[in-house]
């Protein structure tokens, strides 16, 4: 994975498990891949991978089975759109919002380019 300057390494993991969780890779309830093995896929040290674990069970996002591994809580999928959200509101919208201004686009210009994103990148959603 090509990780990013801008935020620590082991948020840039959450945030792929997070996805993984929303895409329905990892179904709430099911089980996660291992701290190993997720270490290996990403490239990165399994304390990485480890504290990113213990960032997103502390959201409530996942749960450790004692002898069984980590599992996606049977409600992750709201409580990742919930974490997600104020993330992207905070952080990354106003960063948007400045660009915005700066490069004069208007919502409808950005609206047209969203809605043409969508229909492209998810034809099957309705």
């Amino acid at each position: 994975m090509d990780f990013k300057d801008k935020q620590p390494i082991y948020i840039q993991i959450a945030d792929y498990i997070c996805e993984q969780i929303l895409l329905g890779k990892w179904p709430p309830g099911e089980r996660i891949a291992s701290v190993r093995d997720l270490a290996v896929i990403m490239e990165v040290n399994p304390n990485t991978v480890m504290r990113a674990y213990e960032f997103l069970q502390n959201k409530e996002i996942i749960f450790n089975k004692r002898g069984i591994g980590y599992s996606a809580a049977e409600n992750a999928d709201q409580l990742v759109i919930v974490y997600r959200k104020e993330r992207f509101m905070e952080n990354e919208l106003p960063e948007l919002f400045k660009t915005m201004y700066l490069l004069n686009i208007n919502i409808e210009e950005l609206q047209a380019k969203y809605e043409a994103f969508v229909s492209e990148a998810y034809p099957e959603t309705p």
